[in-house]
């Protein structure tokens, strides 16, 4: 098997009687780009929110880069470079473009302006998020102190991928990023996803969206009843099929399983 950047064994999940997640297993590879798809209540978002360190597993394993990880909070996986865009994006309305990028991470000015009256470099951190965002195509957003709360839907999104992949230096994990975005926004985000992986960044993406899955994803890792099921390659199998296989109507030993 290749080396993987992101893996898991084993991981279990219960709320109460209900199991979350049962004996899970993961594996992200350098580069790719794996599509998660499940149906509602597969246990997508719990396996998502154990490997963004939203919650901690009862049981199991996380292994980044082959060494085992513990991470307490969404901000200890960012520390170890895994940037999560979630539906609801996470992002301040009302700040501007540059805000939003830093938020949560905002640079300050260098010497006693900084260290004692803890000044904002906000000139750094808008020539940074201009860098950031041009480097990934985003030329259509021309001014980046505008508030947020301006920009289309495809362009909120383009800022919070953007985001997560300034800073994302192991793992993008992105959840439906095209959910509420209509055709020609949804087609950016997508060229915006392959561009995130052409600079070598693997990206997790979860979707219910086959057509989309199916044109973008290297492998599709599918969860069901709270676990991985198999994982298989969009081109040797059909759309059906994927579908199939997350509803039971299809097993795995049907299908060509992938390396």
């Amino acid at each position: 098997m290749s080396q993987t950047v992101l893996s898991a064994r084993g991981l279990t999940k219960r709320y109460g009687r209900v199991t979350a997640m049962d004996n899970c297993d993961f594996d992200l590879r350098p580069g790719e780009i794996l599509a998660v798809i499940g149906d509602n209540g597969a246990g997508k978002s719990t396996l998502i929110k154990a490997l963004s360190g939203a919650i901690r597993p009862d049981q199991g394993e996380i292994r980044l880069e082959g060494k085992v990880v513990s991470f307490g909070s969404p901000i200890h996986a960012r520390e170890h470079g895994i940037e999560t865009v979630y539906q609801t994006l996470a992002m301040s309305p009302a700040l501007s473009i540059a805000d939003n990028m830093f938020m949560g991470r905002e640079l300050r000015k260098p010497g006693l302006m900084g260290q004692v009256f803890r000044q904002l470099d906000k000139k750094r951190m808008r020539q940074i998020a201009r860098e950031k965002l041009s480097a990934l195509g985003l030329m259509t957003i021309q001014n980046i102190n505008q508030t947020v709360e301006t920009l289309s839907g495809g362009q909120r999104q383009g800022v919070a991928v953007a985001r997560a992949a300034a800073f994302g230096s192991n793992v993008v994990i992105l959840d439906e990023p095209t959910a509420a975005l209509g055709v020609k926004e949804s087609r950016r985000v997508l060229e915006l996803i392959q561009n995130v992986r052409s600079r070598g960044i693997p990206i997790v993406l979860i979707s219910h969206n086959m057509p989309h899955v199916f044109e973008i994803a290297d492998r599709i890792h599918v969860h069901r009843l709270g676990c991985r099921l198999c994982v298989v390659n969009p081109k040797d199998v059909s759309m059906s099929d994927a579908v199939a296989l997350m509803t039971g109507a299809m097993k795995p030993a049907d299908v060509p399983i992938a390396s």
